[in-house]
């Protein structure tokens, strides 16, 4: 099996934590010692007998630097980001140029927040079989545990046998209004579609081919691209995401239920849910000074002290690209305005 962990994003919703240049699968998360990019290796291997990462080139060196075990041919460097589509095509690329067109290959995303590792190989490795059973492409979506308006959504259909634990995919739906949300969850029948999905070289291209022409196009220029204008070729392509430009356009996908716990990390809200807190529900990293402060995140990774007093239900950021202070309930907008300060 051949897992791709595909490490790209902008930095923008943890910021400033996470910048452009060293965004959040880079990140240390709560204290831990290991980057969450770092994390989903130490995952994969335990299933893998060879890992890709898929990255952009502004901080393929920091990638590189965390995963130094992996040698110089494991990194799939992106001249520059064309969406997950392209990221996707261009693994498929290298991997067909290197391995058997039938062996199975994995895409995992580097910035999740999982911490059952042994429910996590459970789950992609019924989805291997099915994959190689059925020939088609599945996909590991996550059990919700409440109402999310912030995830897409995967409606199950028929189960494809009692053994496999595989089910048919009957639609994909798109993030929902909290009510919709709430109806989703009650009925049992959907999964959060987190981006996790498996198959082999062959099973992709016979999807492409027969639902996603413009992209087998795509894929094929990348294919047949040379070292001398690889970078061209990839730059010259539309950026798209793999959901619009071929998951959701094939009608017989596959998915499984995750055997895992699993966070998306998509706000400072989401790490201090990650992180538990003190008794307070307070968490905090760096050199901080907390007085009557209660349900906040505290983050200082600058050499100036900080003090908190006198809140709740905040999030105070302070690093030396910058200082965030903002409601806890608010911080999904923090992408918004990070990505105000890149255009100044």
């Amino acid at each position: 099996m051949i897992v791709v962990i595909i490490a790209g994003g902008s930095g923008s919703r943890l910021w400033p934590l996470s910048t452009p240049d060293y965004p959040k699968h880079l990140l240390r998360i709560n204290d831990d010692e290991n980057s969450l990019l770092q994390n989903t290796y130490a995952r994969v291997k335990q299933l893998a007998e060879q890992v890709y990462v898929v990255s952009e080139a502004g901080h393929i060196d920091h990638v590189k630097e965390q995963l130094s075990e992996l040698p110089d041919s494991a990194f799939i460097v992106e001249p520059g980001r064309r969406g997950t589509a392209n990221c996707i095509i261009l693994a498929l690329a290298v991997i067909q140029k290197n391995h058997s067109s039938d062996e199975p290959v994995a895409f995992v995303h580097a910035d999740h927040f999982i911490r059952d590792e042994s429910g996590f190989a459970y789950s992609f490795g019924v989805a291997t079989a099915v994959s190689g059973q059925e020939q088609k492409i599945v996909l590991v979506g996550v059990e919700p545990d409440h109402p999310s308006t912030g995830f897409g959504y995967i409606k199950k259909a028929e189960m494809v046998s009692n053994q496999t634990l595989a089910y048919k995919v009957e639609s994909f739906k798109e993030k929902p209004d909290f009510q919709t949300a709430k109806h989703y969850l009650a009925t049992g029948k959907y999964l959060w579609n987190c981006g996790y999905f498996v198959g082999s070289i062959n099973v992709f291209q016979n999807a492409m081919q027969a639902h996603a022409a413009d992209l087998y196009e795509n894929y094929k220029q990348l294919v047949e691209a040379t070292d001398d204008n690889i970078t061209d070729t990839y730059l010259g392509l539309e950026n798209m995401a793999i959901d619009y430009a071929l998951i959701e356009k094939v009608p017989d996908l596959l998915v499984v239920p995750a055997s895992f716990d699993w966070m998306d990390l998509g706000s400072f809200a989401d790490i201090a849910k990650a992180g538990g807190g003190d008794e307070k529900g307070n968490l905090t990293s760096g050199t901080v000074e907390l007085e009557e402060v209660t349900n906040s995140l505290v983050n200082n990774t600058d050499d100036k002290p900080v003090a908190v007093i006198g809140l709740d239900n905040v999030v105070v950021v302070n690093t030396p690209d910058g200082i965030l202070v903002a409601r806890k309930d608010m911080a999904q907008k923090v992408g918004d305005v990070s990505k105000r300060f890149n255009k100044s």
